[in-house]
């Protein structure tokens, strides 16, 4: 499927723009400030129903504006469509959604209509910054590829605030105990779906890293918040190993007032192999180059979750990222797109024409100004 239509209305600084796409994509040229980074957010929103940027709906509203509204339309080779919809109300702080017209009892149940897959500058803080991007990024992949895994993600969140207010409050053990059947329940599921997923592309990862790089493999792994969840392997014994950790920290959970052990103080961590045979992790010693790569072989990796998923491949948003790459980088992010993806749709934007080839300079490049697209 590709994206053969999107309408946007006072989103971010657009106030009406209706675009028709072309099956292979568009190039999107214009300078910085004039919407590019939007429109693919835009796109990307009608995937996750939030900004991959991590801003509030309410400032999504175009300014003066009190509703935004994104719309799109997929498409396959056989004539098929489905349309996927958006719009948010700041007044009373409301969002609603639908497919096809028609709204689903929960808004998980409309999550990754599109298939998108987006590649941003700012994907390096996946790497660099702390472990809550990381977090979140595994959120939104299992959510998007994991059946239940944004139920139990809402439960284990909603019975950890419960346990952390009575923390707080310093109130008796038994009382917070009371929680931790639930949060040992919620929890387990939830780290074990991120364990596995991990386990599972730690080799695609690497071959990934080591193509981009043109060197040596990257590695990574799932790094658990307490030494007894480290050993565990399945989600029985992560369980246990879960109960066991809030048992032996609950003194110390007391003293300081919130949960300490559990997927919420899990990270996910990046490695090269050292010149004396070590790891050296890239957050801390990787250069700027070595971080960059192994955020863009994260997203390869995403992309074929989502394609594994969804049976087709997923559509590709690159926003500026040949921008901060050296040129053997690039062409060889371009080589990725062009061989393993099978000819997905590529939206792509830069302050100017790329010296890159994708589909065979087949993409049309399109102008953007204050927020209008200039298609031809």
């Amino acid at each position: 499927m590709f994206l053969s239509r999107l309408h946007l209305r006072n989103y971010r600084n657009f106030a009406e723009q209706v675009l028709e796409l072309p099956a292979q994509g568009a190039a999107i040229v214009g300078d910085n400030g004039q919407g590019k980074t939007n429109l693919l957010e835009a796109v990307y929103y009608l995937e996750i129903f939030r900004s991959f940027r991590g801003a509030p709906d309410e400032q999504l509203v175009r300014f003066g504006e009190d509703v935004f509204r994104v719309e799109g339309r997929l498409e396959d080779d056989e004539g098929r469509s489905r349309s996927v919809s958006a719009a948010f109300d700041r007044r009373g702080r409301k969002k609603k959604v639908a497919v096809n017209s028609a709204e689903p009892e929960r808004l998980g149940d409309a999550l990754g209509q599109v298939g998108a897959v987006i590649f941003s500058p700012s994907d390096v803080e996946l790497v660099s910054g702390g472990p809550g991007g990381r977090r979140r990024f595994l959120d939104i992949v299992l959510s998007l590829a994991e059946p239940g895994y944004l139920h139990a993600l809402q439960r284990y969140r909603q019975t950890l605030f419960q346990r952390n207010t009575l923390l707080r409050k310093n109130s008796p053990r038994a009382m917070v105990e009371l929680w931790d059947a639930g949060l040992v329940a919620a929890g387990s599921r939830v780290a074990a779906a991120r364990a596995a997923w991990v386990r599972e592309h730690a080799n695609s990862f690497a071959e990934h890293y080591a193509r981009v790089a043109g060197g040596h493999p990257g590695h990574m792994t799932y790094a658990s918040s307490a030494p007894e969840l480290g050993e565990a392997a399945t989600p029985a014994d992560i369980a246990a190993a879960f109960a066991q950790a809030l048992a032996k920290n609950a003194d110390r959970e007391q003293r300081r007032g919130m949960t300490l052990v559990g997927p919420h103080r899990d990270d996910l961590r990046f490695t090269i192999g050292g010149v004396d045979g070590g790891a050296l992790e890239l957050r801390t010693y990787g250069s700027g180059g070595q971080q960059r790569t192994a955020a863009i072989a994260l997203r390869m990796v995403e992309a074929e979750t989502i394609h594994a998923v969804r049976g087709r491949e997923p559509i590709i948003l690159l926003d500026d990222v040949f921008a901060e790459l050296d040129p053997g980088r690039s062409q060889r992010i371009v080589d990725w797109i062009e061989n393993e993806d099978g000819g997905g749709q590529v939206i792509l934007t830069s302050p100017k024409p790329t010296d890159f080839e994708l589909r065979g300079q087949l993409l049309p490049r399109w102008g953007i100004r204050d927020g209008v697209v200039l298609a031809g």
